[in-house]
C-alpha cells in the first residue's frame, strides 16, 4: 500500500498554511458588546491593529483636531456606553469612581503593564489595600506607566451620569508617535455595570491611510504583480493568436489562468486602494475580487492536472476524466468562495470556520494525490516509448519544478507558523504571507509558459495520432517493464528498481505504492 498516512498528513498540514490571508478593515465597529468579567474588574477587548509613527510627532499624543495628515491616529468619535436599567436605578455610590468606564489604550508588547502583576497581585483593579498603600487609584484600572513614556498606556475615563442610562465618550483622537501594535480595552471597576455594553466605532489612520500597518504594503505588492502578469499577459497572448491554428488546448487554459490572475489583482488592488483612501471597502468590489481569485484558484489547478495527465501531449483525451475533473473544479470553486467570504465579511462560528478550511485541504490534498499520481503515470509512459525522448526530458523538468515548488511551500509553512507565533515582533513582515503565494503561483505559470510556447511547429509537445498496433505495442511493453520480463523481440524490458530523488517525491505526494 501506499504512505497515504503519510503523504496526507503532510499536504493538509501545507495546505491549511496557505490559507492564511485575511485584510483587516481600519473602522471598527462596536454593535453592543457586553462587558464580561476578568478578575475583579470588567472589560470588552476592542480591536488590535499596526500603526506606523507620525512623521510630524504630537506631545500630548492627544488632538481634538481634523488635520491629521502626516500624522497617526485613534479616533474615537463616535463611543456609547450603555448600562442597565437596574444600575441606573441604584443610588449613586460615594465612591469617587463610581460609574467609571475607562478607555485603555497601549502596544500588545505592554499588555503586562495592565494590572497588578508589577505589584506581585492578579487583580485588574486597585483594591483598597493597595489603594492605601499609595500604590493605585480605589476603582481605577491598575497601570504601570512606562518610563520612557509617562502618559501610556493611554487611559481615557467616562463617568455615567445620575441615573442614566447612556453615556457618550468625549471626541478623542491619540496620535501614535511610536511605531508598533496597538490594542484597545474597554473596562470598569464598577461591580454595578455589569450588563453595560458599548456601541458605535473606533477609527484607525495609518501614517500613509487607512490600511493597517501590517497590510498596507500589500497595496503596492498587488500593483506589482498584476504589472507583471501585464507583461507576462502581453508576451503569451499575441503568440497564442499567431498561432492559434497549430496550437493546442492547453494554450486557451494557460491565456484563461493568466485573464483571471490580471483581474483578481486588479480587483485587489482597487480594493485595497479604497480602503486606504476612505476606510472602507466597497462589498461589490470585495465579492468580485473573491470570485476571481476563486476562479483563477480552480482553474490553476485544472490546469495542472491537465498537464500532469499529458491530454493533448501525450495522449488525445482525458480517458473518461473530463467529469471528475470539471466536479472536482467545481467544489474548488464554492469551498474557496465560501471561505474567502468569511475570511472578509465574517460572521462564521468558530466551528463553521474550521469545517471550511477542513474541507479545503482535503480537496487540495486529493488535487495534489491526482497531479502527482497523473505526472508519475505519464513519465512511466513516456519511459517505454523510445520515440518521446523530448516529451521525456520536458516533463522531467516539469516535474522538478513542481517537486521544488512542494519543497518550497513546506519551507514556508515553517515561515508562517515563526511569523504567527512572533507576530508582536514581526508583524511588519506578516503581508509577504500570503504575498508569497502570489510569487509561487506567478513563478509556476511562467514555467508553464516557457515549457509549452505556441510556434510555428508544436511538434515537440503536441500529441501526434499513431498507428493502433504501435499503441498496443506500447502498452504491451509497459505491461512487461512492470513485471519485469522480455519483449517479443527479445529485448529486456526491466523495471528501474533504484528510484531517483525526484521520483521519491513523486511517489510520496502521489501516494503510488512502490513496486515490491
Amino acid at each position: 500500500m501506499a504512505t497515504l498516512p503519510l503523504g496526507f498528513g503532510a499536504i493538509v498540514l501545507l495546505l491549511v498554511g496557505s490559507l492564511i490571508n485575511a485584510a483587516d478593515a481600519a473602522i471598527h465597529v462596536y454593535g453592543n458588546k457586553r462587558f464580561t468579567k476578568i478578575s475583579n474588574g470588567l472589560y470588552v477587548p476592542g480591536d488590535i491593529e499596526a500603526l506606523y509613527a507620525s512623521k510630524l510627532q504630537d506631545v500630548d499624543a492627544a488632538s481634538s483636531g481634523t488635520n491629521f495628515k502626516g500624522k497617526s491616529v485613534i479616533l474615537f468619535d463616535d463611543i456609547t456606553f450603555v448600562r442597565t436599567k437596574e444600575a441606573a436605578s441604584k443610588p449613586k455610590s460615594n465612591l469617587e469612581n463610581a460609574g467609571l468606564v475607562e478607555t485603555l489604550v497601549f502596544e500588545v508588547k505592554d499588555r503586562e503593564r495592565i494590572g497588578g502583576s508589577f505589584l506581585k497581585s492578579d487583580v485588574i483593579c486597585c483594591t483598597q489595600e493597595l489603594a492605601d498603600a499609595g500604590s493605585c487609584n480605589l476603582g481605577e484600572v491598575i497601570i504601570q506607566r512606562d518610563p520612557s513614556e509617562p502618559d501610556w498606556p493611554k487611559r481615557i475615563r467616562t463617568f455615567f451620569e445620575k441615573h442614566r442610562e447612556e453615556v457618550k465618550m468625549s471626541p478623542e483622537a491619540l496620535v501614535i508617535n511610536k511605531t508598533g501594535l496597538y490594542t484597545v480595552y474597554f473596562m470598569t471597576c464598577d461591580q454595578d455595570l455589569d450588563g453595560t455594553v458599548v456601541r458605535g466605532r473606533s477609527v484607525w489612520k495609518n501614517l500613509g491611510g487607512y490600511l493597517p500597518g501590517e497590510t498596507a504594503p500589500l497595496l503596492k505588492f498587488y500593483g506589482f504583480m498584476f504589472l507583471a502578469y501585464v507583461v507576462l499577459g502581453l508576451v503569451w497572448f499575441p503568440q497564442v493568436a499567431r498561432y492559434w491554428k497549430d496550437g493546442i488546448q492547453l494554450h486557451s487554459h494557460v491565456s484563461l489562468v493568466i485573464a483571471f490572475s490580471m483581474g483578481e489583482l486588479a480587483l485587489l488592488y482597487f480594493d485595497f486602494a479604497y480602503l486606504d483612501s476612505v476606510g472602507t471597502s466597497p462589498i461589490e468590489v470585495t465579492l468580485w475580487a473573491v470570485t476571481f481569485s476563486s476562479a483563477r484558484k480552480a482553474l490553476s489547478r485544472l490546469l495542472l492536472l491537465v498537464i500532469t495527465s499529458g491530454y493533448g501531449i501525450v495522449k488525445p483525451d482525458l480517458s473518461g476524466r473530463t467529469l471528475k475533473m470539471l466536479l472536482l473544479g467545481v467544489m474548488c470553486f464554492v469551498i474557496s468562495v465560501s471561505l474567502g467570504l468569511a475570511q472578509q465579511f465574517g460572521g462564521l462560528p468558530e466551528d463553521g470556520m474550521t469545517l471550511l478550511m477542513l474541507s479545503w485541504a482535503i480537496l487540495e490534498t486529493c488535487f495534489l494525490h491526482w497531479i502527482f499520481r497523473s505526472l508519475w503515470n505519464t513519465l512511466k509512459k513516456l519511459k517505454v516509448n523510445k520515440r518521446n525522448i523530448g516529451k521525456l526530458e520536458l516533463y522531467k523538468n516539469f516535474a522538478v519544478v513542481l517537486v521544488t515548488m512542494v519543497v518550497l511551500n513546506f519551507a514556508w509553512i515553517y515561515v508562517e507558523v515563526y511569523v504567527y507565533d512572533s507576530l508582536n515582533e514581526l508583524w511588519q513582515v506578516k503581508w509577504m504571507i500570503p504575498g508569497f503565494w502570489y510569487v509561487l503561483a506567478y513563478a509556476l505559470m511562467v514555467v508553464i509558459c516557457f515549457f509549452w510556447p505556441p510556434n510555428e511547429k508544436p511538434t515537440r509537445y503536441l500529441y501526434v495520432a499513431e498507428m493502433e498496433e504501435e499503441y498496443e505495442e506500447e502498452e504491451e511493453d509497459l505491461v512487461l517493464a512492470e513485471a519485469g520480463m522480455k519483449s517479443e523481440d527479445g529485448s529486456n524490458v526491466e523495471r528501474d528498481e533504484r528510484k531517483s530523488l525526484l521520483e521519491a517525491f513523486i511517489l510520496l505526494f502521489g501516494n503510488i505504492p512502490r513496486e515490491s
